[in-house]
């Protein structure tokens, strides 16, 4: 699609320049090197945007914007003068996107755009597409950074704000890529990140009560979830569990031709026959009247739902069985059911669960296993959804032999505020359960407590490289903690 065509620019060359009447409904036609919404990342030359971030007011950065080279500003509200160009806009959350797209000559139209919503599954979803067509041509965007054969690199957000997703999307082209395959939150779909993209895949994983601190109500979240669908274009293709509780709303949202997911007979792709194993998944599928048989490196129920729709998406997009059976194999996603074996004589897993569901989920194929114990490591975040924390506790303390709670990005919040409130329907009920609030001292005790065939399960982050604390970001990986007190115990055994 693109692979001929003549790039004029490079985003690592600093030569790319745009008029600001080009990107900006303005008069203005100065020159803009760049795009910022963040006062600290701006460089000489850039246009500074004040989106509107809920409880972060960007107005308030102008002068700092300013200082650091911004040429131009675009507000919502009055601010007085300035020594550059002062654009006033009723919402430039929307004037965003639609500048960065023009500023990188419209990249997401360069690239065959799948986005994929639910609460949970969406990384291993997109992560799954991207291997099933091809690093090479394929680039990925989401919570384990955005990548293509040629680099992967880390982001801040599951779905980057649009000054910066722009230029993700321009770096695919640049690399040859095809297609996008990307991660899109509820959040960003609320925040009119994604707004000048029209998707030509949409897809469904689930939807379970989650952000509702940033929502309101579930009815919100469900909406701004489906506006994705009414995103993908009129020819493209809305991809739908239909086995999901909200497939309805979904299905009502859908813009392109619908096309379902599930166990049911009823559906354009169903599975059945399934087994599960410990990693590994052997399943059939049946499209268009013909079945066919999957062996997947990827364990558990769950993934059964989230290749199948990979696989419907392939289906889709052209793509025969024999050409998105050749790439099963290789299925791997950074941080999901991430089994960690030094020689150990029991089971280690890190795992990106976090939700009521998505625990849940994982916990029921756990108890499948043939293991004696389960010992869980997990905690809730600060800041975030407070009415989920002692459904979680609940669940990881009905449904394991041991669970350890500890913290996970706390921010600003007390993290023994957070386990408490995790506790609260279990403390007086449970006795199974420990409170280790320094993380690493709680990976430590896990798998001090480990016995032959028991499983450790390190839940929450994946393989996230950080921790939010109070008052700084520190580096914290839970594969790379595992392993080293994994190798210190095993250091002791051998002595």
């Amino acid at each position: 699609m693109l692979k001929n065509k003549k790039i004029l620019y490079n985003i690592d060359s600093g030569d790319r320049m745009k008029k600001l009447n080009e990107l900006v409904n303005c008069n203005y036609d100065i020159e803009i090197g760049g795009i910022k919404i963040n006062s600290r990342d701006v460089v000489p030359g850039d246009l500074f945007v004040c989106t509107d971030m809920g409880t972060l007011d960007r107005h308030e950065f102008i002068d700092d914007a300013i200082s650091r080279g911004a040429v131009a500003v675009v507000v919502k509200r009055d601010v007085g003068e300035k020594s550059v160009p002062i654009i006033k806009v009723d919402n430039p959350n929307d004037v965003l996107p639609v500048a960065c797209s023009k500023f990188y000559d419209e990249p997401e139209n360069k690239l065959t755009m799948i986005g994929v919503t639910g609460t949970d599954g969406k990384t291993s979803v997109s992560t799954m597409i991207q291997t099933l067509l091809g690093k090479d041509i394929c680039g990925y965007i989401g919570t384990n950074g955005y990548s293509c054969s040629k680099f992967n690199k880390d982001t801040n957000n599951t779905t980057p704000d649009s000054d910066k997703l722009y230029g993700y999307l321009n770096e695919f082209v640049l690399s040859d890529c095809k297609y996008c395959s990307m991660e899109v939150c509820s959040e960003a779909l609320m925040r009119g990140r994604v707004k000048n993209i029209e998707y030509d895949v949409s897809i469904l994983t689930n939807i379970t009560s989650e952000h509702l601190n940033i929502h309101g109500t579930l009815e919100n979240y469900v909406n701004d979830k489906c506006k994705l669908f009414k995103q993908t274009k009129k020819d493209g293709y809305c991809i739908l569990n239909k086995d999901d509780e909200h497939f309805e709303a979904a299905k009502a949202a859908c813009n392109g031709k619908i096309l379902t997911y599930g166990e049911s007979e009823d559906n354009d792709l169903y599975f059945k026959d399934i087994r599960l194993f410990p990693g590994r998944n052997l399943f059939k599928i049946v499209y268009n009247n013909t079945e066919y048989e999957i062996d997947s490196p990827m364990a558990g129920l769950f993934n059964v739902y989230n290749l199948s729709a990979a696989i419907l998406t392939l289906f889709a997009l052209g793509y025969t069985f024999d050409e998105i059976s050749a790439r099963i194999p290789f299925l791997h996603v950074s941080g999901r059911l991430e089994s960690i074996d030094m020689g150990q004589d029991f089971y280690v897993m890190v795992d990106y669960a976090h939700t009521p569901n998505g625990i849940t989920r994982l916990l029921e194929y756990v108890k499948l296993l043939p293991i004696k114990r389960s010992i869980v490591v997990i905690g809730q975040a600060g800041e975030r959804d407070p009415y989920k924390r002692k459904t979680v506790g609940e669940i990881v303390a009905k449904n394991c032999d041991v669970a350890i709670f500890t913290y996970e990005d706390p921010r600003s919040e007390d993290p023994k505020d957070i386990i408490d409130m995790m506790i609260e329907n279990i403390k007086d009920t449970h006795n199974n359960y420990e409170i280790i609030i320094d993380r690493s001292k709680a990976i430590k005790r896990a798998i001090d407590i480990a016995g032959p065939k028991d499983m450790v399960m390190i839940l929450g982050k994946g393989n996230e490289t950080y921790q939010k604390l109070k008052d700084k970001v520190i580096y914290f990986n839970d594969i790379e903690e595992t392993k080293k007190h994994l190798q210190d115990r095993l250091k002791v055994e051998t002595k």
